[in-house]
């Protein structure tokens, strides 16, 4: 269990990587998992409830919706940067076209896992944790991805950007831009 955990996460990045071309970006993107697991650390602790198996699998399915939004905003964000944008108006401009995707993605799974939050009949006491674990971690997460992870792209991409041409290619730089793809 000690070295499948940092193989998943090195996985993850591995995926991001391949998914958005720089390994800047895919850190920026990837540090919205341990964001999103402190938020499920919070709501344990909050709740009373102590770590189990079925917390350990709504941890899991954290980081994945987590990276999932950070990875909608950066491709958000790299489409604008491949189109020829300053950084600031990149990171702007994606984030409002991403910010109702985020929000969706992050809050009605949330609201889904409420009944099982909140069950007190046969079987509850296995669900409640990872039912806990989701709603206090995806809220985290996606108030995060949203406010948080947009300067975190400033920071991360500041230095990489006038690197940009040629060096490091993202999904979007494969020769035609995305408004002549459709």
């Amino acid at each position: 269990m000690s070295l499948i955990v940092p193989l998943c996460f090195l996985l993850i990045f591995g995926v991001l990587y391949m998914a958005l071309g720089t390994a800047r970006a895919a850190a920026a993107v990837f540090t919205a998992v341990p964001l999103a697991l402190a938020g499920g650390v919070f709501t344990l602790v909050l709740t009373g409830m102590s770590f189990s198996i079925s917390a350990a699998v709504g941890f899991i399915c954290l980081a994945g919706v987590a990276v999932l939004n950070g990875l909608v905003v950066m491709t958000g964000i790299n489409k604008r940067l491949d189109l020829g944008l300053p950084l600031e108006d990149a990171i702007r401009e994606g984030m409002v076209e991403k910010f109702r995707a985020v929000l969706m993605t992050g809050i009605v799974p949330a609201i889904g896992f409420v009944p099982m939050a909140i069950a007190h009949g046969t079987g509850a006491e296995v669900q409640k944790p990872l039912a806990v674990v989701v709603i206090g971690g995806l809220i985290t997460a996606t108030l995060l991805t949203l406010f948080v992870l947009p300067a975190i792209c400033k920071l991360m991409l500041k230095s990489g950007h006038v690197a940009r041409e040629g060096e490091m290619p993202t999904a979007y730089s494969g020769g035609s831009s995305p408004a002549q793809a459709e």
